[in-house]
């Protein structure tokens, strides 16, 4: 099998998905688990995450933090269930090969293909968000199990450390929902890149790069990050 999908990909299509995983799994790490993330968008929120914890655990209404998290569970929710009909979509996709190949002909700049390779292709468009899916059901559940910390606050006249010990797991757990979805939305950011491979594989690393482009601006240089590191 392995032999199989080896000799149907050509050496720029093999070139084009080592640049498309290295891209990915490099910006993972650059933007999740480098220092240099702590000075991104990752390490701002983290920080106002906290501030947010403290605030919740010294109220004596939390209401508001309450329908905070609602508020967070429902935009993951919603990209959970479209995750859903991509999928859906993409094998309704794999039925109808023969016609998406007689589509990509007519395209300029495609390259010929082959249904083996279409399939190849439309398989790594399905793991991309199934990926994303798994993403984001974890952080939904984690965003369930912060609606139980809320619930399970110590008192706001209890002792300072106590409501510090609190805050700090509220604050660490809503960091890592919180990146679970990131990784969720990078996975479609990807998948955008991967679509562009059904066009050509010089397409398709261009494509890799704008995305890694894009992000980094996003989450290092953009004016969001800048308004909140105010």
């Amino acid at each position: 099998m392995l032999e199989q999908i080896t000799r149907i990909f050509s050496p720029a299509d093999w070139i084009a998905f080592g640049v498309f995983v290295a891209g990915w799994s490099g910006y993972s790490y650059y933007a999740d688990r480098a220092a240099r993330s702590e000075r991104g968008l990752r390490g701002v929120t983290a920080q106002a995450r906290l501030d947010w914890a403290r605030q919740m655990v010294a109220r004596e209404n939390r209401i508001t933090d309450a329908a905070l998290t609602g508020n967070l569970m429902t935009s993951v929710s919603f990209y959970a269930n479209t995750t859903i009909y991509i999928i859906a979509g993409l094998m309704a996709v794999a039925g109808t090969l023969d016609q998406l190949i007689r589509f990509t002909q007519d395209l300029p700049f495609a390259k010929q293909t082959t249904k083996s390779i279409l399939e190849a292709k439309l398989f790594l468009m399905v793991a991309i968000f199934v990926f994303a899916y798994f993403k984001f059901t974890w952080a939904l559940r984690q965003y369930n199990f912060l609606s139980i910390l809320i619930g399970g606050a110590p008192s706001h006249q209890a002792n300072a450390a106590a409501l510090e010990v609190h805050a700090q797991k509220f604050a660490a757990l809503n960091t890592l929902a919180g990146d679970e979805f990131n990784r969720g939305i990078r996975a479609y950011y990807f998948g955008f890149a991967a679509l562009a491979w059904f066009v050509s594989p010089v397409i398709f690393i261009g494509v890799t790069v704008l995305i890694l482009a894009v992000l980094y601006r996003r989450d290092f240089r953009s004016q969001t990050l800048a308004a909140l590191r105010r």
